[in-house]
């Protein structure tokens, strides 16, 4: 077995709870509303927006013997810098208050990931934070081309609503592969383990994020 393949399976039962969300299953057969459509894209806003700070703060953090991890994280920075503000042009779009949602806060919830990622890296195990990346890369591969097409329908809304949704969709297929690729190159075992462990914190704070997103299947409609 490899340690990709070590990874994924020992995070599986978190994964199938953050999976179980009512609010992502209603999502993949368009079942929200478009309140609940803006109040995802909030939220994803507040934890975007970090995954380039959070991306440095790995690189910065990193020992001598997990240098070699550094161009990596140079092509992830690369590649996720300023998707935050695909989400701020989406919500404009669904006819939501970007300029609100940018000077805003996020919910607890979403806090709390976000929090957590930042504090596994300084005070644990930098190298963690692709435990961080198997579950949002992961979980966009698997959900979000899909649920976009549903809601899109769903809600009438035009493409111009799901830059963020559709692009990672596409986007993170690739990107996986590279993921897999890096993380069968790990051999240390304390990095494997604290990627495994945050893999399995994450997938939990994640899916509490979108269980803390309101959402009612009686208030569905169409935009």
């Amino acid at each position: 077995m490899t340690f990709f393949q070590r990874l994924v399976t020992e995070s599986e039962a978190e994964r199938n709870y953050l999976l179980a969300s009512r609010q992502i299953q209603d999502g993949l057969s368009g079942r929200i509303s478009l309140e609940t459509y803006i109040s995802y894209l909030s939220e994803a806003y507040h934890h975007v927006k970090h995954t380039v700070p959070l991306l440095r703060a790995t690189r910065k953090r990193l020992s001598d013997s997990q240098k070699w991890m550094e161009p990596a994280i140079e092509e992830y920075i690369d590649e996720e810098f300023g998707h935050e503000l695909w989400i701020l042009d989406d919500i404009r779009c669904c006819g939501g208050d970007a300029e609100a949602v940018r000077n805003g806060i996020p919910r607890p919830e979403t806090e709390f990931m976000v929090s957590y990622a930042y504090d596994f890296i300084n005070r644990i195990n930098p190298v963690g934070f692709f435990g961080m990346v198997l579950v949002l890369e992961g979980t966009s591969t698997q959900l979000a081309t899909k649920g976009a097409e549903a809601i899109q329908s769903s809600l009438k809304l035009g493409e111009n609503c799901f830059h963020y949704l559709k692009s990672h969709g596409a986007l993170d297929i690739e990107h996986m592969k590279f993921f897999e690729s890096l993380m069968n190159k790990v051999e240390d075992k304390e990095d494997q383990g604290a990627i495994i462990h945050m893999a399995r914190r994450i997938y939990i704070l994640f899916a509490n994020m979108f269980r803390a997103i309101p959402h009612d299947r009686g208030l569905r409609h169409a935009a």
